[in-house]
């Protein structure tokens, strides 16, 4: 057996010269696969620079140094990329995305939390965004809360003062224009927490609406958040 059977470990063996190049390859490799942290999924072409222990998941379309290696977890390490191959399972936080994700056999899946022989998931996201508040009664969020997922809530922070004629303001959506709070705070730092009795089920790309209580909005800034849960197809 030349490699460990789990992480590709090189091995030693018997009356073998230069014993620390082969073990320090070891422990390079053990450094960046276990408590795995990849830098992306997503990105095909190999970054310019990189620093020793940094990790990708290859994706499909990869190029250069990563071409044929889709799949596979890129380490840089001594100047160059060394490859080793995921299992079925192996779990990892991505840094570009701040979720954690589960290699499925072939590619990551972020946020999974089960996953049926088929690949089949249950997957749990947050997904937040920032949203300049502009002039008048109401403002939309485009499309913050995705198609086919189930809501549980939605948080947010004032970034900027909110500014205008307004006392206070509320957050929804269409046909529901309080579902996530009502007589929110106006100040930088205001926050709201805004759960909903049982899970929303949205299934079209839906806006997040803001609507001014007493007046109308003029300017500010606002980080909102939608905590959510997807279920993902069997493949074939």
């Amino acid at each position: 057996m030349a490699n460990s059977p789990r992480l590709g470990l090189p091995l030693l063996q018997a009356a073998q010269a230069q014993k620390h190049v082969t073990v320090n390859e070891a422990l390079v490799r053990l450094d960046g696969l276990c408590q795995l942290v990849l830098k992306s999924v997503d990105v095909t072409l190999p970054p310019a620079v990189a620093a020793d222990g940094d990790c990708y998941g290859v994706p499909t379309g990869a190029v250069n140094e990563w071409a044929g290696r889709e799949g596979e977890v890129a380490l840089y390490a001594n100047g160059g990329w060394v490859f080793a191959t995921p299992g079925r399972g192996w779990r990892a936080w991505v840094e570009d995305v701040s979720a954690p994700a589960v290699f499925d056999g072939s590619a990551w899946a972020k946020g999974v939390v089960a996953l049926s022989p088929k690949n089949a998931a249950t997957s749990f996201e947050v997904v937040e965004l920032d949203h300049v508040v502009t002039a008048g009664t109401t403002n939309a969020v485009a499309a913050a809360i995705p198609a086919h997922s189930i809501v549980f809530g939605v948080t947010g922070r004032v970034t900027t003062a909110i500014t205008g004629t307004l006392t206070s303001w509320r957050l929804g959506v269409a046909g529901s224009d309080n579902r996530y709070g009502s007589g929110l705070g106006l100040g930088q730092g205001s926050w709201l927490r805004g759960l909903t009795g049982a899970p929303q089920a949205y299934y079209a790309d839906t806006d997040l609406l803001l609507t001014g209580e007493g007046g109308d909005f003029a300017d500010g800034g606002l980080r909102l958040s939608v905590h959510l849960m997807r279920l993902g197809l069997p493949g074939m």
